[in-house]
């Protein structure tokens, strides 16, 4: 069309009806046609408003025992109140004096003696607000619980038995039809609790590849990060500060990969440890990376901002230790208001309080 039928419309009220009527129309199709246009982009088709950018969660970080401590990680991260992302380290191994291999809840490779199985520990005691949740319907709500799966091996029996594990808990599931074409962002069906896989090529082939067309997903990877260029970790960590959040998040959603997944050290150089003050420079580079992530209709992750005195630490990440919980605070605050999806942090409560304390604003 060669002309602009915002002015035509002005102008026609002297030139004569006849044009008005023609611009009217224009701007109908035009306005029809855009609504159509939305409508076919199935990365917008989520229900109850859950979509990259509604929500900040708190993201509860190795949220299960370790080597016989902090057993009630859990417990702590669900009295936060929901929704909430709770994270879960996997390793397949076979508990002592079982027979089979299973997969358990531990942090490193020598503290799987006595590890809790990943049914057990998670599933089963969530259980409770499951089943509730569904009773009551309350589906604006939902997910309620957001199930972050970081695989520590990626063996195929181990990949085999969580697909299995998920589909007797799936009307519990979030899950999206799997389509044949990839790269086409099918709509969530919401359910009470949604899962996400990591972005290793062997769990997109087995959670999605090998999942029948006209199934339906019951777990969601990352996308692949970026390469970052550099034979030393110190090249590769300023280098990693010189790109863009453009190049570091360079593809957009598809059907399976649905969330991108970044440390703290892509924000601010050498991360955590060597963190200075906050200031005005950190958190535009902070929005610019959150913005590209939702422009991609990705959910974006940070991990993880803790901020103790090692008198107060209850097991936390030292390497993740800004030092002090104002700190901490101070990075906190700025993910909220930039809408971080999900934040990482070993301090559940004092996270939750400060989120909850913001968003009543």
């Amino acid at each position: 069309i060669g002309f602009r039928c915002g002015d035509s419309v002005m102008s026609s009220l002297l030139a004569g009806r006849r044009s008005a009527a023609l611009c009217i129309t224009v701007l109908a199709l035009a306005a029809t046609a855009a609504s159509a246009s939305r409508l076919a982009i199935p990365a917008r088709a989520y229900q109850s408003g859950f979509a990259p950018g509604a929500r900040v969660l708190l993201d509860a970080h190795n949220a299960y025992p370790e080597r016989g401590r902090w057993a009630d990680r859990l417990d702590r991260a669900l009295a936060t109140g929901t929704p909430i992302a709770i994270e879960q380290d996997l390793f397949w191994s076979r508990p002592r004096r079982e027979s089979s291999y299973t997969s358990v809840v531990a942090h490193d490779d020598d503290a799987l003696a006595g590890a809790p199985t990943l049914r057990t520990h998670f599933f089963e005691r969530i259980r409770p607000l499951m089943e509730q949740a569904l009773v009551e319907k309350r589906r604006e709500t939902w997910p309620l619980v957001v199930l972050n799966l970081d695989f520590k091996d990626n063996l195929p029996p181990h990949l085999d038995y969580v697909w299995s594990l998920l589909g007797e808990y799936e009307s519990w599931l979030t899950t999206a039809l799997r389509s044949p074409i990839a790269d086409r962002v099918e709509p969530f069906e919401i359910g009470p609790l949604l899962v996400l896989a990591g972005s290793d090529t062997a769990q997109r082939r087995r959670f999605h590849h090998d999942v029948p067309v006209g199934s339906r997903l019951r777990m969601f990877g990352a996308i692949r990060p970026a390469p970052v260029a550099g034979k030393t970790k110190a090249q590769r960590t300023r280098r990693a500060m010189r790109m863009t959040a453009a190049q570091h998040i360079d593809v957009a959603a598809d059907n399976f990969a649905r969330w991108v997944n970044f440390p703290w050290s892509v924000i601010e150089e050498g991360g955590q440890n060597n963190a200075g003050s906050w200031i005005a420079q950190d958190s535009i580079r902070l929005e610019s990376f959150v913005r590209q992530a939702h422009e991609q209709q990705l959910f974006i992750r940070f991990y993880t901002l803790d901020g103790f005195a090692v008198s107060r630490d209850r097991g936390y990440s030292v390497d993740y230790n800004f030092g002090t919980v104002g700190a901490a605070r101070a990075r906190w605050q700025a993910v909220i208001a930039a809408g971080v999806d999900f934040v990482a942090t070993d301090q559940y409560a004092e996270f939750a309080e400060l989120r909850a304390a913001r968003l009543s604003r």
